[in-house]
């Protein structure tokens, strides 16, 4: 089942995907919402045509926990080593738009925006202390991000706060895919492109860490809660690790894709 959340005439629905049609739900709830409620609504015969509204973000997360340097090849054309654990970051909430969003930065504040196409894991119950063994079974379902970040503030930082969670820094979309419509979020193809043109093409099946044990490290750490965001990392092919180094600038347009998924499109504005 593919989950939208959209506009129409400004009112907010939510609804199931259907190629270009959309089923809508029958309820006054956001999808984080119905996520935390472990129920779905009923799928009503009012429907919408994609292309007469406006897609919003799926959800808005309460967390998103992020992690660096999940493929080899994506450490190693950063000269970084590869990580024996997971590298665990936030991103801000904040930082979420949708597909259509336009992602925005002060060109007195980073010159150096990047792209970073990755698989979005959907916690769908409140998980702690979880398993390796039964941490598939917290997954609501995935989506597409985009992990954008400011190279300059992340070197001259020391850590990631302001480069990744800077304001409108996470797209995410189109819909949230359910976990029982994904057979294998480990064999799932990701591509990025800017301007049309492909810079990443990576398989989630390189994933140093995999999704049962992220949730399972993470969830010693933090209670993750139903609507949470887990970023899984991005493959190789990002503007830093290029000869030379290429950055995002006013009119970059960035599109991430994933396959049985779908792909978020942002336009990108320096203020």
């Amino acid at each position: 089942m593919k989950l939208v959340s959209y506009c129409v005439e400004d009112k907010p629905y939510v609804g199931v995907l259907h190629g270009e049609m959309i089923q809508r739900l029958d309820t006054d709830l956001s999808l984080r919402d119905i996520v935390a409620s472990g129920q779905m609504p009923t799928v009503t015969d009012d429907q919408d045509q994609l292309a007469d509204v406006t897609l919003l973000p799926p959800l808005a997360p309460g967390k998103i926990l992020a992690i660096g340097r999940n493929y080899v090849e994506h450490a190693r054309e950063l000269n970084n080593d590869v990580p024996s654990q997971p590298l665990v970051f936030a991103v801000m909430p904040s930082a979420i738009i949708g597909t259509g969003d336009t992602i925005e930065w002060e060109r007195d504040l980073t010159s150096q925006v990047d792209w970073e196409g990755e698989l979005a894991v959907i916690i769908g119950k409140t998980a702690r202390r979880v398993d390796a063994a039964s941490a598939m079974d917290y997954v609501f379902g995935y989506t597409v991000a985009n992990d954008v970040s400011a190279r300059d503030l992340q070197s001259s930082d020391k850590q990631w706060v302001r480069a990744k969670g800077l304001d409108t820094f996470c797209p995410i979309g189109p819909c949230i895919v359910t976990a029982d419509d994904i057979t294998d979020p480990h064999d799932l193809t990701i591509i990025t492109a800017v301007d049309g043109i492909e810079k990443q093409h990576g398989s989630t099946a390189n994933m140093i860490f995999k999704i049962p044990f992220l949730i399972e490290y993470l969830s010693r750490a933090f209670t993750l809660e139903a609507g949470d965001i887990i970023l899984t990392g991005t493959p190789s092919g990002v503007g830093k690790g290029m000869k030379p180094p290429q950055f995002l600038t006013t009119g970059s347009v960035v599109t991430v894709e994933i396959d049985g998924i779908g792909k978020i499109i942002n336009t990108c504005q320096e203020l």
